[in-house]
């Protein structure tokens, strides 16, 4: 979920200094020309290299700032803001209506500020091996961070097997939900696949 200063903010995002908007902006060209590249030419045949020059900077510093580039399509500048979401959320609210009124914050305001990119990403998962798995890898510093939120939030450890299940639970389905509407063709309202997914959590599997 990428953002620039262009694009509206999270409610509560806290504003960034010029060094960080400088940052934001190279992260965002990087990302910017990755999806055009694998747009015009395909995926794999998308090298690193070729994203640097449409970037207009060196693939060191591609590599500076992503590891790979799967962490180019996947990775995003929002779980701050995610974060700071969820720890807004009032402390006597259930776990799963704060993470679900978080999810849909934020789903809503990445849908507004770049439908595009969501689909492009989305359609990648399914579509590449490569990125889905590395999806499947990068849930887990997600999951870290959630973790420490809701043990923040309910006087648990993060280590809390209770917070595990719940943790492993919530990100499982929001996948699960995304997976699903891109294998789908994108139709339909993702945000009401992720409330459904969330139903499910919350009322079980009925007969």
């Amino acid at each position: 979920m990428a953002a620039t200063t262009s694009r509206p903010a999270f409610p509560g995002a806290q504003p960034m200094g010029l060094r960080e908007r400088k940052k934001l902006k190279t992260r965002a060209a990087i990302r910017e020309a990755t999806h055009r590249l694998v747009e015009e030419r395909g995926y794999e045949a998308t090298t690193i290299e070729q994203i640097a020059e449409a970037a207009e900077v060196s693939p060191s510093t591609v590599f500076r700032y992503f590891a790979s580039k799967e962490d180019i399509v996947l990775t995003d500048e929002h779980d701050p803001a995610m974060e700071a979401l969820l720890r807004g959320r009032p402390a006597d609210e259930p776990p799963l209506e704060s993470v679900r009124v978080m999810m849909r914050e934020a789903l809503t305001t990445f849908l507004v500020a770049d439908d595009g990119e969501l689909r492009r990403r989305t359609r990648l998962m399914v579509e590449v091996p490569a990125v889905r798995a590395r999806m499947t890898e990068t849930l887990s510093d997600t999951a870290r961070d959630l973790a420490q939120v809701l043990a923040d939030r309910t006087g648990r450890t993060p280590d809390d097997l209770r917070v595990r299940v719940f943790v492993a639970a919530v990100l499982g389905a929001l996948r699960e939900a995304t997976l699903h509407w891109a294998e789908h063709g994108q139709e339909g309202d993702l945000l009401t696949l992720v409330n459904e997914a969330l139903d499910a959590l919350e009322g079980g599997l009925r007969l």
